[in-house]
């Protein structure tokens, strides 16, 4: 290993890409990469058991990569005697020893880590070099004039802002098709197919079972367990699965993904997230490759619109979001809601089967498509007034794919509405009809989703009108809501007040700790 160094690149876990900007212009024979896998990052929420394992074993095998092509890495171990514990902490130690003349890191994707790596460049007493990431499309500052001048935020005017800038499916100026978004096509329930494509499962490796090793013995108590690992952890890996989803479930991918299916938690999607937020995959070129589908008449244009609005309009809004109104937005709190969150957010054991078959799933695969985070956990959240910061932490812990850049503004703005409608032009509330329509959750739950509020009725139907009821001087005149609170109005008394109820009665279960 050197003992000096020219610059000295600091790469963090979730930016696993050759071509990330600290490494533009890195020579090997200059330079030297450092890695770390610290305490700090991996317990400062308790991060799902599969999700460390997908990060601490993606770096390692990516530091495998750097070191095949010539360069000398540096790298920590969580369980190294020497370890730290933090970013910074170790920084100063591999500066101390290293003596480099410049650090050269990628900015993070943490509002918190930027915090720590603003001080740096005083505290090493040498240049920090930090970067912009171009692994996205719209830089901050970019977003940030977007915004400006803008009376409301709609993700759909920025979307159609990134077709134009990318050219996707575009036809000059015009959207092809005619249309921007083939929203209305996708909304079709599930059934089982046993001849629908199985995803791809990875063997773990020697690498990947030595990092399951290590966080069955330091996070036994964290959700979740190693058995069943079975992610992609290298670019390789992580290609074939884009391949897989190209080939086998994007044509499909559209009319169901906002499905659910008991039988088969992942239906049609991708399951590239984990890959694409860890710099394993190039989105644009994900987006490309799905737009190239579409050309040559291998999936049909509603699946690939609403797959690429996913990459370029919904995660490069949010990021966009995060980055323009952070810090204050992670603590609001439209609804000044605060109840905390029920046990059953960790163990699964509620006999309202939509919750506890999300849940589950999400205990065995780290993982839950987008309606099921927001028209299930997410709905019930909101409608129950759990507090909205609780709420973006569980997120943040149990999905492997969550970064708070994404994830936060997923949560506190369009799940939650906290944000009072920055983000969203209406809470995401619906009653137990939407659960049924979409799914087939309802027909082994021992509630009864046709019943409003008698003995056995579904909680999401007085949860609902209880939530619009309690809130309504702060949603009233929300353009989107009128018809619900015309609703609402044109009840008797009599129906109200057994809503009411209804909802108070299982809220208190709730605040009781009772089950439900």
């Amino acid at each position: 290993m050197k003992q000096s160094c020219r610059n000295l690149i600091f790469i963090l876990g979730d930016q696993l890409s050759h071509s990330v900007s600290s490494l533009e212009g890195a020579d090997p024979d200059q330079d030297m990469i450092l890695m770390c896998e610290v305490q700090e990052e991996t317990t400062y929420v308790r991060h799902h058991c599969k999700k460390i394992i997908l990060i601490l074993s993606a770096m390692r095998h990516f530091a495998e990569d750097l070191r095949g092509k010539g360069f000398d890495v540096r790298y920590t171990k969580l369980d190294d005697k020497a370890n730290t514990g933090s970013f910074t902490e170790e920084l100063k130690r591999a500066v101390k020893e290293i003596k480099p003349e410049k650090v050269i890191v990628t900015e993070p994707g943490e509002f918190r880590v930027l915090q720590a790596m603003s001080s740096w460049e005083k505290s090493l007493s040498i240049p920090v070099d930090i970067r912009a990431d171009s692994r996205f499309l719209c830089s901050k500052e970019e977003f940030g004039a977007w915004v400006e001048g803008r009376r409301e935020l709609r993700m759909e005017f920025f979307y159609r802002d990134m077709r134009r800038k990318t050219s996707l499916l575009m036809e000059g100026d015009k959207p092809v098709g005619g249309r921007w978004n083939f929203d209305a096509e996708n909304r079709k329930p599930a059934k089982p197919d046993l001849f629908r494509a199985s995803h791809p499962q990875f063997t773990p490796d020697k690498t990947t079972r030595d990092v399951m090793k290590l966080i069955d013995e330091r996070f036994a108590e964290h959700m979740g367990e190693s058995k069943g690992f079975a992610f992609a952890v290298t670019q390789k890996d992580a290609e074939r699965a884009a391949d897989s989803f190209i080939e086998h479930f994007l044509p499909s991918f559209g009319e169901t993904q906002d499905a659910m299916l008991s039988s088969d938690p992942f239906l049609n999607h991708s399951l590239l997230s984990f890959y694409i937020n860890l710099g394993l995959l190039d989105p644009l070129d994900i987006c490309r490759r799905a737009e190239r589908a579409y050309l040559e008449g291998d999936a049909p244009i509603n699946a690939v619109e609403g797959f690429i609005r996913q990459i370029i309009g919904w995660r490069e809004y949010m990021r966009g979001i995060y980055w323009h109104f952070m810090p204050d937005y992670a603590d609001r709190n439209f609804f000044d809601a605060s109840r905390p969150l029920p046990s059953f957010f960790w163990d699964g054991k509620t006999e309202m089967n939509c919750l506890s078959t999300v849940i589950g799933e999400t205990i065995d695969h780290a993982y839950a498509h987008h309606i099921q985070r927001l028209m299930v956990t997410g709905n019930f959240a909101l409608l129950a007034g759990l507090d909205p910061h609780a709420v973006h932490e569980w997120y943040l812990e149990v999905y492997a794919d969550a970064f708070e850049w994404v994830e936060m503004p997923n949560v506190i703005g369009m799940s939650q509405f906290a944000d009072g409608g920055l983000l969203g032009s209406k809470p995401y509330a619906a009653s137990g009809a939407y659960i049924s329509r979409m799914s087939d959750y309802c027909e082994n739950c021992r509630y009864d989703v046709r019943k409003k509020t008698e003995e056995g009725a579904c909680p999401f139907n007085s949860l609902y009108w209880d939530f619009l009821n309690r809130n309504k001087k702060k949603l009233d005149g929300n353009r989107r809501l009128a018809q619900a609170y015309a609703t609402w109005g044109r009840m008797k008394d009599e129906q109200r007040k057994d809503y009411k109820n209804a909802a108070r009665q299982f809220l208190k279960k709730l605040d009781d700790a009772e089950p439900v």
